[in-house]
């Protein structure tokens, strides 16, 4: 793999598989609410959230000017000392190239990006019909807010945290 890193516009083309893949992977995980399909999360946020200047980013690994990997950062939630925690979102390997080590490269890619954004804290969710994801944030430190040997409802969002890594 001839690996590049791109942080990238939430609205660049390079991403369309990305979005395209995680709507179709959130629809066939999960029903929708309300006659919503999921994959609307998709389009929650508008692209300015990951903008430097809102204090956000997205990261686009590329293997010969395709997409493999990627995801972003948002300002989150207050944390502990009043200051907003980077949230993660939009974590996406191609589902051809997973269990590669993809996954972990964007997730610190990540994490870095937001201590350099000045963020102190990170949280992100996910559902609980992804068992594969629990599995990544567990083995790279970050903190469930719910008790990972209780089986979760199918439909719950899971919540982790982690303290930021030194700028």
């Amino acid at each position: 793999m001839t690996e590049e890193v791109r942080w990238v516009a939430a609205d660049d083309p390079v991403l369309q598989p990305l979005i395209d893949d995680l709507a179709r992977d959130y629809d066939a995980r999960y029903p929708p609410t309300n006659g919503v399909p999921s994959s609307a999360e998709l389009m929650r946020y508008p692209p300015e959230v990951f903008t430097t200047a809102q204090r956000g980013a997205f990261v686009a690994v590329l293997d010969e000017g395709l997409i493999v990997a990627g995801g972003a950062i948002k300002a989150g939630e207050p944390g502990a000392d009043g200051r907003p925690l980077a949230e993660l979102k939009r974590m996406w390997t191609d589902p051809g190239r997973r269990r590669s080590g993809l996954a972990g490269r964007v997730l610190t890619l990540l994490e870095q990006r937001a201590a350099e954004l000045g963020y102190t804290g990170l949280e992100l969710t996910t559902g609980a019909r992804q068992p594969e994801a629990v599995a990544l944030y567990l083995r790279h430190g970050w903190t469930p807010d719910f008790d990972p040997a209780v089986p979760q409802d199918a439909s719950a969002y899971l919540r982790f945290t982690k303290p930021a890594p030194e700028a």
